[in-house]
C-alpha cells in the first residue's frame, strides 16, 4: 500500500472484498438454482463430499457455522433428500451426518456447472482463480496472524 491515508472507499481493499462476496453469493445463488441450493448448502455438500460422515461438531468448525446456524441448514437439505443425519452408534449424543445418493450422484453434475459458469459468465480461468485463492490465503492468514496478537496502541 503506497498511500495509506487514501481513504477514498473505492480504493479500499476491504470495501472491495465486501463487494465481491455479495456479488459471490448472488453468483452461487444462480448458478446453484437447477439444485435448488443455497450457497450455504453447497458448502455443506463440499464438506461431506471431501469426507462423508461427519459430526456436528466436526462439521459446525469446519465451514465456522454456529450449530444453531447449522441445524435448520441440514434440516432442509434432509428433507430435499441430500443428506440424513442419525445419532452415531457408540454415542447417541453425538449427530452424524452423511450424504444420501442424490447427495453423492450429484457432486460431479454441481461441479461441471459451477466450472462452466465461473469460465463462461464471470470469465475466470483456473489459472486466475487458483492465483486468486492464493493470494486471498495468504491475506485471510496475516489478517488471523493479526488478530492473535494483543491490541496494542498505535504511534
Amino acid at each position: 500500500m503506497e498511500n495509506t491515508t487514501d481513504t477514498r472507499l473505492a480504493d479500499q481493499l476491504c470495501f472491495s472484498i465486501y463487494n465481491a462476496n455479495r456479488l459471490f453469493a448472488k453468483f452461487y445463488q444462480k448458478a446453484l438454482e437447477p439444485y435448488h441450493l443455497t450457497y450455504t448448502q453447497y458448502i455443506v455438500l463440499l464438506a461431506l463430499w471431501e469426507q462423508d460422515c461427519k459430526t456436528l461438531s466436526d462439521l459446525t468448525k469446519e465451514l465456522d457455522l454456529a450449530s444453531n446456524t447449522l441445524t435448520p441448514l441440514l434440516k432442509r437439505l434432509e428433507s430435499a433428500g441430500w443428506l440424513t443425519r442419525c445419532r452415531a452408534e457408540d454415542d447417541q449424543r453425538q449427530l452424524m451426518v452423511q450424504l444420501t445418493e442424490k447427495g453423492k450422484e450429484q457432486k460431479s453434475a454441481i461441479e461441471k456447472r459451477l466450472e462452466k459458469c465461473m469460465k463462461e459468465q464471470a470469465g475466470i480461468n483456473a489459472e486466475q482463480y487458483y492465483r486468486m485463492l492464493a493470494d486471498n490465503k495468504n491475506l485471510m492468514d496475516g489478517l488471523k496472524d493479526y488478530l492473535k496478537q494483543p491490541t496494542q496502541e498505535m504511534l
